[in-house]
């Protein structure tokens, strides 16, 4: 019989390279899937674990890129999807690019919605199926000084709940994992390294990794990854938006920008 199939997203480096490589301890077949050439080469490493995996090197922000990513699967079954694939975007909401904050909607809600939709359809099919969506406690909070992002995190927090009780009565599962700050290149890349936030220490990503592998295949609808980020979570619950922005903005705020100490 033929392994299961794990397919991950935005799997060149980071918290979704690391669920790849639990994933082939764990015995699946994997298709990895990123925007850059480095996918290739997150692939040969895990192929030099024994695995079985597949690269494929795709825009995800759009339907053709998903279209590309679903053709390489070839009609097998998907035993696991891991909708990790983000961009995140920092400073004022005023300065950015159209180009920029529009890529970050395409590929955190567009692009990642679509795919939801193509594979759960086939998962519902045949009653069987995993699911972990990349959410983050920044959708919890109003993000001061990297709005759209945070904007990005609320919506995909949410759908997977919405998801999660729309296919209650199938044996498929959608589970959200919702980290913290992560030691990755999301900081490097979002612009983000002169705040304070980019400048903390963060999470490791492979425990972050397992914390969300573990609440997926235990079936749970979501995990915080880490003691602080529960903290940060359920006082995001009780604390005011306008409080919670002024604290998002202690994070974030580009340090060149003025005064931005504190935060949550």
């Amino acid at each position: 019989m033929a392994n299961k199939l794990a397919v991950i997203t935005g799997a060149s480096t980071g918290i979704g390279k690391e669920i790849a490589k639990i994933a082939v301890r764990e015995g699946y077949d994997l298709i990895v899937v990123a925007d850059e050439a480095q996918i290739d080469a997150a692939a040969g490493e895990l192929k030099g674990n024994g695995a079985n995996v597949t690269s494929v090197q795709a825009d995800l922000s759009s339907f053709e890129g998903n279209d590309q990513l679903l053709a390489a699967v070839g009609g097998r079954p998907i035993d696991v999807l891991v909708a990790n694939a983000g961009l995140g975007l920092g400073e004022g909401f005023l300065v950015q690019d159209v180009a920029d904050w529009r890529r970050v909607i395409d590929t955190n809600v567009v692009g990642t919605t679509y795919l939801l939709q193509k594979v759960l359809r086939q998962m519902v099919e045949r009653d069987s199926g995993n699911v972990l969506i990349t959410g983050s406690i920044a959708g919890l909070i109003p993000g001061a000084w990297q709005a759209v992002y945070n904007g990005t995190k609320a919506y995909l927090d949410s759908l997977a709940y919405a998801l999660r009780e729309e296919i209650k009565d199938t044996n498929v599962n959608v589970t959200v994992l919702m980290p913290g700050p992560t030691e990755t290149e999301f900081f490097r890349r979002a612009g983000m390294l002169d705040t304070p936030v980019g400048e903390s220490d963060k999470a490791d990503p492979a425990k972050v990794a397992q914390d969300g592998w573990d609440a997926m295949t235990g079936r749970k609808p979501h995990v915080v990854s880490g003691f602080v980020n529960k903290l940060q979570a359920a006082l995001s619950h009780i604390t005011p938006d306008t409080i919670n922005a002024k604290m998002h903005t202690g994070m974030a705020k580009p340090n060149d920008e003025g005064e931005s100490r504190g935060g949550l």
